[in-house]
């Protein structure tokens, strides 16, 4: 038996295919779109179309744009120092630290083999090209400290070292204002693997 009517049902199935929408937020989502005037409804729909037709990716870092060219990637940054990221909402979280001043790399996913992903799914060509234009003094590998991130950061470095460029990683370890006592055991030893001289 469906509790939904077909178009609440129907809208339902497609916010729960967004990532972090559960079946309960997806029917909040919808009956809120239910309850707004026709209006309001349009100008949403709109919006997800103008968003569709308008964002395009960077043919230089693959990050989002109108352009064809990004905002950062037509900026005169220095393209010395390339940071490599899984996404684009990366770019914006580097961004919002506002201590970051070179350019950018958008791979566009990681390394998993188990999904069966590999190399040249992701846009490992593309900043190998970067790279061998020349002008590159270091490339910084901010993908996720996890498996997958360690995996693709790994293979990455590999493939750049021979080309004379230098290759780091972001630092893991113990976020600021964190407790010893609370810390896991793998992000403790990774501070400890990656502490400094003070």
């Amino acid at each position: 038996m469906d509790f939904f009517i077909d178009p609440i049902g129907k809208l339902i199935n497609e916010f729960s295919k967004l990532p972090g929408v559960g079946q309960k937020t997806a029917q909040r989502y919808a009956y809120r779109i239910v309850s707004m005037s026709e209006a309001e409804a349009k100008e949403f729909a709109d919006a997800v179309v103008d968003c569709k037709k308008r964002v395009k990716y960077c043919k230089i870092c693959g990050n989002f744009t109108e352009e064809e060219i990004c905002d950062i990637c037509s900026s005169g940054r220095p393209r010395s120092t390339i940071c490599v990221v899984k996404e684009p909402k990366d770019v914006i979280a580097m961004e919002k630290m506002r201590e970051y001043r070179g350019v950018y790399h958008v791979l566009h996913g990681v390394l998993s083999p188990l999904e069966g992903i590999g190399p040249d799914d992701i846009r490992v060509k593309e900043l190998l090209n970067r790279v061998n234009e020349g002008g590159v003094d270091e490339v910084i590998m901010a993908t996720n400290p996890d498996v997958e991130g360690d995996a693709t950061a790994m293979y990455i470095s590999r493939l750049l070292t021979p080309l004379g460029v230098k290759v780091t990683r972001l630092a893991h370890g113990m976020p600021v204002g964190g407790e010893i006592e609370y810390t896991d055991e793998v992000t403790l030893a990774q501070a400890l693997k990656d502490r400094k001289p003070i």
